[in-house]
């Protein structure tokens, strides 16, 4: 494994792009880079939908379990095949078809972790109608603006999603969405609870009624030969200002990319069940739930629910039962597991696990060595991979068998990544700010709508270059050590000190479970850090508590990284899929407005939060 690092980059991608995909017309040149714009396997035509489903059911593997899908009541199950998986997809096409959407039509999507999520985005693939999938969390507002700035016609959602064991009213949010948003002529809406809903004439449709009689067969619905820049899809991420970034992800580039990564990143066997516990609405779920995985033909798992529904050992019971062998998920969800214990876990036998990865956040050593010893018995390795929605694709990570894992370290780029950190001078440094050298095929071809952002955000400040937003740092051994967000940077009498290297140090304590750390204004050192800290087995904090912890802090880092607020709390501010939401912690601690808290797990965390950091007392 450690070999493929040594290997030219442009002969890899040639390769690899012959190698992972299938193609209507082959390519004729690999590549084309214009800074910042670059085109990747030019000439080719291909088909995602083809690459992820109908090429394996052609190539006799129509049987092999495409997902197991695992809904959150309990017993709601389905093991969706290829071949079931491709009678699906055509079904969903067709019904499109008869609504109108054909190549270049623009589909939102708004859904929770169902089947149909995945196949929407299939079918859209399929016809050459770009998708943007929005997370089921976000608020009716949320959803308006990027249906507005994409320009959808046609939204695809749900009457109902489950959530610990209640139902969030999806349908509910997008009548109110599409109020905002009148450019949708139709909406689509799967049945899944059975709860009431409101259905506009002319404009929405029953799934199962408008499919009743749609045909299923491949044949009739073929994949449309699509060039290998045509737009893929849109995922919108935050940004500086109010309005999301709509990032450009075009076909070929991006599924070369996401499937090269996810062989190599993950090691993939002939027996792998491969279980990636994050949200399709993110692009960790577009690119290693659904187009890397179903482009390499492997057996995934995909859950619906929350890991502690019914109970805390959810994640380990349908690890235990599909005998899931590669578990990919965020160091959030690991220290969440770490506070509730490890006895969850070792009710159920994960002998099956050979490889854990990590994804989302830099992880500190001490979850990273609890995920290993308590989910990986000790023996499965950890790859921490770094990437972001704009790099589509996983860009630094250790391999399997490359070498020494090093417990919160991101390894080395993968091949053909060329990174390096700089100073505010551009020059190179050990310790300064993440770029990317060289374009890579996965790599995000602009902001839709919006060229110059576009430029102004990632290549204006180091011409040349890509500028990521991450600080990071370079051992002796080349491996990288990413630093959380350059925004994440706290200024403490003139020193920069890292908002996760604090919550390394304090979740390094055996008696933290989780912390987050920010800074607030401080007229005499210009910030002064707050932490956010959960005790394991859910203690309340001390005096002593918050003297111990200062110490501990001042031990690792030094007496300038000691926290000047120490707040205890049961839970910190989470959103649905797991993030932790740092903007409201800092909101808190400078006693701001807190705005939208529609996308929390728990909204009344907040205010919680709130009247103990009032209570705080100053270090």
């Amino acid at each position: 494994m450690s070999a493929l690092w040594d290997q030219d980059p442009d002969e890899f991608w040639t390769r690899e792009g012959r190698a992972r995909v299938d193609w209507f017309t082959p390519f004729h040149t690999l590549r084309e880079w214009d800074p910042p714009y670059a085109k990747w396997y030019l000439g080719g035509r291909l088909n995602a939908c083809y690459n992820c489903v109908d090429r394996h059911v052609e190539a006799g593997h129509g049987e092999r379990v495409a997902y197991h899908w695992e809904g959150e009541p309990v017993g709601d199950r389905l093991a969706l095949t290829y071949a079931e998986l491709q009678r699906r997809v055509v079904r969903f096409t067709n019904t499109l078809k008869k609504l109108g959407v054909g190549r270049g039509t623009n589909v939102a999507i708004y859904l929770g972790m169902v089947p149909e999520l995945p196949i929407a985005m299939l079918a859209c693939a399929r016809l050459g109608a770009p998708h943007t999938v929005v997370f089921g969390g976000f608020s009716a507002d949320a959803l308006a603006s990027r249906i507005d700035d994409m320009g959808c016609q046609v939204l695809v959602t749900q009457d109902e999603a489950w959530r610990r064991g209640r139902t969030v009213p999806l349908k509910a949010v997008a009548d109110k969405a599409m109020a905002a948003a009148p450019g949708v002529r139709r909406c689509v809406v799967v049945r899944r609870t059975d709860g009431p809903v409101s259905m506009t004439p002319g404009r929405d449709v029953w799934y199962h009624e408008a499919s009743a009689h749609v045909d299923e067969d491949p044949a009739n619905c073929p994949c449309e030969p699509l060039d290998a820049e045509a737009l893929l899809f849109l995922m919108y991420t935050s940004g500086t200002t109010a309005k999301p970034k709509g990032i450009v992800h075009t076909t070929a580039g991006y599924l070369v990319g996401v499937a090269t990564t996810h062989r190599y990143v993950f090691d993939l066997q002939p027996d792998t069940v491969y279980w990636c516990a994050a949200d399709i609405g993110w692009i960790t779920g577009h690119s290693y739930i659904v187009y890397g995985p179903l482009c390499n033909g492997v057996t995934s798992v995909l859950y619906e629910g929350t890991p502690d529904f019914p109970d805390r050992d959810r994640w380990w019971d349908i690890v235990e039962r599909h005998g899931v062998t590669v578990l990919y998920t965020a160091p959030t969800a690991i220290r969440t597991h770490m506070k509730w214990g490890p006895e969850f876990a070792a009710r159920h036998d994960l002998s099956s696990i050979r490889l854990l990865g990590s994804v989302g956040e830099p992880i500190n050593p001490e979850a990273w060595s609890w995920y290993r010893t308590h989910i990986g018995a000790g023996r499965a390795p950890v790859v921490d991979t770094w990437w972001q929605t704009e790099t589509g694709m996983i860009m630094i990570s250790p391999l399997p068998g490359s070498g020494t894992l090093k417990p919160g370290s991101v390894g080395r780029p993968f091949v053909g990544v060329e990174a390096a950190t700089l100073d505010s001078q551009g020059r190179p440094v050990a310790n300064g700010q993440l770029v990317l050298d060289r374009p890579w095929p996965a790599m995000l071809r602009g902001i839709h709508g919006d060229p110059q952002r576009y430029v102004d955000t990632y290549w204006s400040k180091y011409p040349g270059h890509y500028l990521t937003g991450d600080g990071a740092r370079i051992d002796e051994d080349g491996d990288f050590w990413l630093l959380g967000r350059l925004d994440d940077v706290m200024n403490v009498s003139g020193h920069r000190i890292s908002t996760i290297e604090v919550e390394s140090a304090l979740v390094d304590d055996r008696s933290v479970a989780e912390a987050a750390v920010c800074a607030r204004p401080d007229p005499r050192t210009g910030q002064a850090i707050v932490a956010y800290v959960t005790l394991k087995g859910g203690r309340e904090g001390s005096p002593d508590a918050v003297d111990e912890l200062r110490q501990h802090v001042a031990d690792k880092i030094g007496k300038l990284a000691v926290p000047a607020n120490i707040v205890f709390t049961p839970e910190l501010p989470k959103t649905r899929s797991g993030k932790i939401m740092r903007r409201l912690l800092r909101d808190i601690a400078s006693e701001g407005s807190l705005g939208d808290t529609t996308t929390l797990a728990d909204p009344s965390v907040v205010e919680e939060i709130r009247a103990r950091a009032a209570a705080s007392v100053d270090g």
